[in-house]
């Protein structure tokens, strides 16, 4: 029908409980949503309908948002409402760089206090990651390789380091960088996840960080094949 709108690919994808939902359970959900992968950048963001899934008014909804503001996953103009933030290419290339600085520091920390416990858990997101290689599944590929790495970062300790590594990738999760490149390269990628695991169960830490080193100069060559013209983009100033 001429003028009909099409639902939001992000109300498709929320889970309510439709008999009034807390703040936190909101602001869970939503954050949800757009790092798993489902809700492209640019997609809008309907106020109503986002208050509708969880039965509340639009306050609690609109305080969601603005943590989600502030977190670089949303973003609001006026008289255009709420969409899933957007990148430029640039500001990906400089989340990957802090993401491979904030990673070193961690690793170098954690190599040192891991045990047997945290080669257990690396060893199995290792796992997953090569599952999903093996399939060409892009979506398992992202969301394993997100616990490969905090796998091997966790055993550091230091709260706030990981809070920002964390907050880094979780801006480019909307994007899906990896799900835009030559399966090969994911491939040559994933030869340097084994690279870290390697060193990081034998705690050699020159090893592990050069591996690591590696993977992030591989992952910017990688950004350098993601198309522009998809429209995921945001357009420099």
């Amino acid at each position: 029908m001429p003028g009909r709108r099409h639902p939001s690919a992000l109300i498709a994808r929320l889970v309510g409980e439709r008999s009034g939902s807390s703040q936190a359970a909101i602001l869970t959900e939503l954050r949800r949503c757009l790092l798993d992968g489902g809700v492209p950048p640019g997609t809008p963001i309907p106020l109503d309908e986002v208050a509708a899934v969880f039965g509340v008014s639009r306050i609690p909804v609109r305080e969601s948002l603005k943590t989600l503001i502030g977190e670089g996953l949303v973003e609001h103009r006026p008289n255009l409402g709420y969409t899933v933030a957007k990148l430029t290419a640039r500001e990906l290339h400089e989340l990957y760089l802090v993401r491979g600085v904030l990673e070193a520091a961690a690793l170098s920390a954690a190599v040192g206090a891991a045990g047997p416990e945290d080669d257990a858990t690396a060893r199995a997101a290792y796992e997953g990651l090569e599952e999903a290689v093996r399939a060409n599944d892009v979506q398992a590929y992202h969301r394993e390789s997100r616990s490969f790495h905090l796998a091997l970062v966790a055993p550091c300790g230091m709260v706030r380091l990981l809070g920002m590594f964390e907050s880094a990738w979780n801006v480019t999760e909307p994007l899906r960088p990896m799900a835009h490149v030559p399966e090969h390269e994911r491939e040559l990628l994933h030869d340097d996840h084994d690279a870290m695991l390697a060193a990081f169960v034998a705690r050699d830490e020159t090893a592990l960080l050069e591996a690591a080193r590696t993977h992030h100069r591989r992952l910017q060559s990688s950004l350098e094949l993601l198309p522009r013209h998809t429209g995921l983009f945001a357009e420099p100033d």
